[in-house]
């Protein structure tokens, strides 16, 4: 078996793996029709509001690097159901091909890939990255139903193969796109501290908190601090 068939058994096997249950809240129905129905109102104003921003950013990636300016990204949603994320795209064609051989140079503990000068973007990327301009077509997962405006991340598949019960409690929730970590310094955190935010929102959540961190989301993409 090749080494990309040994991860990929790997990664299968983890995500086979219940979620973790412990201290799981009881939630009232009322709260998820409530944020079913912020997510398509937030998603849909923002993504008729932002498309013509979108269509410049995608004009200009393709004015500078070669290939689709959009990246669908396999992630993994509630439940361990895997979903394409779309994105615009901040790296050079084919850039994840090189996913191992950038890891020797990753510049944040646990399993996730954070580069702060990622050699693999292209002359737009950085800005994209610090805008969360990249992000914007993740609105298309929340009108589909695979996210929410508000919760943990979506996390790659090769992250979920890494995590313990502590870190697997992310997917007892929709992934969202913006969450406590996104509004408490991104990629300046460890790991570790990331996760306990994930695990503080899943255990605290109301429509109104989702509300507050979507009004702090504004003024922490401008800062654009931890943004890379």
């Amino acid at each position: 078996m090749t080494p990309h068939a040994e991860r990929a058994v790997v990664v299968d096997r983890a995500l086979a793996r219940p979620a973790s249950k412990a201290a799981r809240r009881e939630i009232p129905p009322a709260w998820y029709a409530v944020k079913r129905v912020m997510d398509v109102v937030v998603a849909g104003s923002a993504f008729v509001a932002l498309s013509p921003l979108v269509g410049v950013a995608a004009l200009g990636i393709a004015c500078v690097s070669p290939g689709s300016p959009f990246f669908l990204q396999e992630r993994v949603g509630k439940d361990g159901r895997r979903f394409k994320l779309f994105k615009l795209r901040t790296m050079v064609d084919g850039a994840h091909l090189v996913h191992d051989e950038m890891c020797e140079i990753y510049e944040v503990d646990g399993p996730v890939l954070k580069i702060r000068n990622d050699p693999r973007l292209h002359p737009l990327g950085k800005l994209l990255r610090r805008t969360s301009i990249d992000e914007l077509p993740n609105l298309i997962n929340v009108l589909r139903g695979e996210m929410s405006i508000v919760g943990p991340r979506p996390p790659l598949p090769r992250e979920v193969a890494c995590y313990d019960d502590y870190a697997r409690r992310r997917l007892t929730v929709k992934p969202g796109i913006t969450c406590l970590w996104q509004i408490s310094g991104r990629s300046n955190l460890k790991f570790d501290e990331w996760m306990r935010l994930d695990n503080w929102y899943i255990d605290t959540w109301t429509p109104l908190s989702d509300l507050v961190i979507i009004a702090k989301t504004v003024p922490a993409v401008l800062r654009g601090e931890g943004a890379h």
